[in-house]
């Protein structure tokens, strides 16, 4: 007995100074943390593929190579060495195919827009498949493998003289520039046929308009797409599913007509249906809802929406091998889950359940299971095997990047405001905090603001909160999982109700003794930057704000960015509704209100939220004596993507609410 005593208390000497071992995550585990997605199931079902992405600290770059692990999680094998994406087995399960070669946002690149090779899985190098003018955005194996479907971005004529000098921008669009794609010309994406053995290449459409998302039909003969057909498409978002044959020149029927988004069309297994997804929304601007799932007969007729009942979001559909049921990713408020709808009775059943971030959805028709990455508070994505209502863990991919670290403790809350709105949100707190003590608090607000904060691995806050503060993440009326009217709440009223829900967050967490009043800080990045400058227009108790991808003067935004289509309809054409305009970009014309000290961040080429925004806002504050600066990310886009660039973001964010939170 004295010897299992003694084993026992050595035992827990030892995981005592393990656990002491370990560090808070700090910002440079950024370059730790890896990247699991693109997941394909073999069709033999024995083998799951996907892509890991990694950083290079030494090149400043990101890595992408594809990998394989075993259904039974026995077998693990690296395919390509070289940067890939978007690995697809062949129909016969002997070849992966993959695109190489693509451009990197954020990166310098030969002007390589990426082709698609071809590995042979029995051995050998990969070798090269098409030799595409252009750029491929996707692409879809025929059910025989003899074909290719490849979605493709027409060439770029602009950069054909002999010199580095580029020609200039001639425009004519309503619609003339968009994040990541720069200025927009008459340049549409269509599909093509490519046939494998002859690599003959056949166009299946043409024209002005962009097709996406497409499909084969299960016998080959058919194809499925989705596309704005409209007679103006750069005045509106809708889009719609079309199908025709698989052949040069066949007609193409419309089946949808629905005014908002139809897009992501699937085939039924006996191919008489396709299910797709539906915005919610039926105006031309469509951001102010969510996807529902919706199921269409291939020769067209009235859709049946199956989740409309449930009032949330969908993704990722797919349907079960016996063509009865699709299963989808489903949001609720602060988690998303997987739930299988009945084509049929319309009934909704959850397959998982909890606290948790399912992120896509994969099925493996062999042994009707599915595979999916998910995360979750403590855990870093990884994949999964959902099957028979219980869960796998397939990859232990992060355990290298979790063995040194401590990380935040993670829990809910619901806070209820002064207008009487209950808000969700997520408390994160240093690890070993001490009860009883009031921290430094950041409100760490997301973007969107259609977007909701959930219980995935949150690397941000984790950061934020291991540098000793509390930090909260907040639901606020405008993100999603709470249903169409909460979405809603903000529509042509910004700076209002989602205020209202931030400050409300605060001052919850002051009378729980969690936050400190006299030590808060706020920041966020998009409308999670455009939501700092509006908070501390309103309210002078924050003592740091970090403002990112923000804008306040949103009258100058008008023809700036690339939501012309959103102005129009929520806010109206300036010219006549000038009091709105003004109205909604109060923090600029009241920034001799505005308190506390800021950092605002922007990036050199984000079309999304350009520079301005923040270059103004930083202006006004300097001009009033405020303590602030601005902080420029070279050649980025409304994502920061270079590796070196989100390292010092985050230790920019700690910096600033040192200085003004902790002395």
């Amino acid at each position: 007995m004295r010897k299992m005593l003694s084993l026992a208390t050595a035992l827990g000497i030892f995981l005592t100074v393990m656990a002491q071992s370990k560090r808070p995550i700090a910002p440079g585990d950024s370059y730790r943390i890896k990247n699991v997605g693109g997941v394909q199931v073999s069709p033999d079902g024995q083998w799951v593929a996907y892509v890991l992405t990694s950083i290079d600290s030494v090149k400043d770059k990101r890595r992408s190579q594809i990998w394989m692990k075993s259904w039974d999680g026995q077998q693990e094998v690296q395919l390509t060495s070289g940067d890939a994406a978007s690995p697809k087995f062949s129909p016969d399960g002997k070849y992966i195919s993959f695109i190489s070669g693509l451009p990197r946002v954020g990166e310098d690149n030969d002007d390589d827009n990426g082709e698609v090779y071809l590995l042979d899985r029995r051995g050998g190098e990969a070798k090269r498949l098409t030799h595409i003018k252009g750029g491929i955005e996707d692409y879809v194996w025929s059910p025989d493998g003899s074909k290719i479907l490849l979605t493709v971005k027409g060439e770029d004529f602009a950069d054909t003289a002999k010199t580095k000098i580029r020609k200039p921008y001639v425009i004519d669009r309503y619609h003339f520039k968009q994040d990541y794609q720069g200025y927009l010309d008459s340049t549409s994406t269509h599909l093509y046929l490519f046939n494998v053995a002859t690599k003959k290449l056949d166009t299946l459409t043409k024209g002005i308009y962009d097709e996406t998302s497409a499909s084969f039909s299960p016998d080959g003969l058919q194809v499925a797409f989705a596309s704005n057909r409209t007679d103006y498409p750069d005045k509106n978002e809708n889009t719609d599913i079309f199908v025709m044959d698989a052949k040069q020149g066949a007609t193409i029927k419309k089946l949808t007509s629905w005014p908002g988004g139809d897009n992501n069309p699937i085939w039924s297994p006996d191919g008489n249906y396709i299910a797709y997804l539906q915005t919610s929304s039926n105006e031309n601007f469509t951001m102010y809802g969510h996807n529902y799932l919706a199921v269409i007969p291939k020769t067209g007729g009235e859709p049946k929406l199956l989740s409309k009942m449930v009032d949330r979001p969908v993704a990722d559909a797919r349907w079960a091998n016996d063509g009865k049921t699709i299963a989808a990713l489903l949001e609720d408020d602060r988690q998303c889950n997987i739930a299988t709808f009945d084509i049929t009775t319309g009934k909704i059943q959850k397959v998982t359940n909890g606290d948790k971030n399912y992120t896509s959805l994969e099925y493996n028709k062999t042994a009707d299971a599915w595979a999916t990455t998910m995360s979750s508070p403590q855990q870093p994505t990884e994949i999964y095997i959902v099957q028979n209502g219980t869960e796998r863990k397939l990859t232990n991919i992060q355990d290298s990047f979790l063995a040194p670290l401590q990380l935040a403790s993670v829990k809910g809350f619901k806070a209820t405001v002064k207008d009487g709105n209950v808000v969700s949100g997520i408390l994160y707190l240093p690890p070993n905090a001490p009860a009883g003590v009031k921290l430094p608090l950041v409100l760490f607000i997301h973007g969107g603001p259609v977007a909701q904060d959930n219980y995935g691995f949150d690397l941000n806050r984790q950061i934020y909160a291991c540098a000793g503060y509390a930090v909260a993440a907040v639901n606020y009326r405008g993100s999603n999982g709470r249903g169409i009217d909460y979405i809603k709440a903000i529509y042509g009223d910004w700076g209002n109700k989602e205020e209202i829900d931030i400050i409300g967050v605060a001052d919850y967490l002051i009378k729980q003794g969690i936050a400190d009043e006299n030590r808060m800080g706020i920041a966020g990045w998009s409308y999670g930057g455009i939501s700092t400058n509006y908070t501390i227009a309103t309210d002078q108790r924050f003592k740091a704000a970090v403002s990112g991808a923000g804008s306040a003067l949103q009258l100058t935004m008008y023809g700036v960015d690339q939501y012309i289509a959103q102005y129009e309809t929520e806010l109206g054409a300036p010219w006549k509704n000038m009091d709105k305009w003004i109205k909604l970009s109060y923090p600029f014309f009241h920034a001799d209100r505005i308190k506390t000290p800021t950092l605002f961040m922007a990036s050199q080429k984000d079309f999304n939220v350009p520079a301005v925004g923040a270059e103004q806002m930083y202006q006004a504050l300097k001009s009033l004596g405020i303590p602030t600066e601005l902080v420029i990310y070279p050649n980025q886009n409304h994502g920061i993507s270079v590796p070196s660039y989100i390292k010092d973001r985050f230790e920019r964010h700690i910096q600033w609410f040192d200085k003004y939170l902790k002395n």
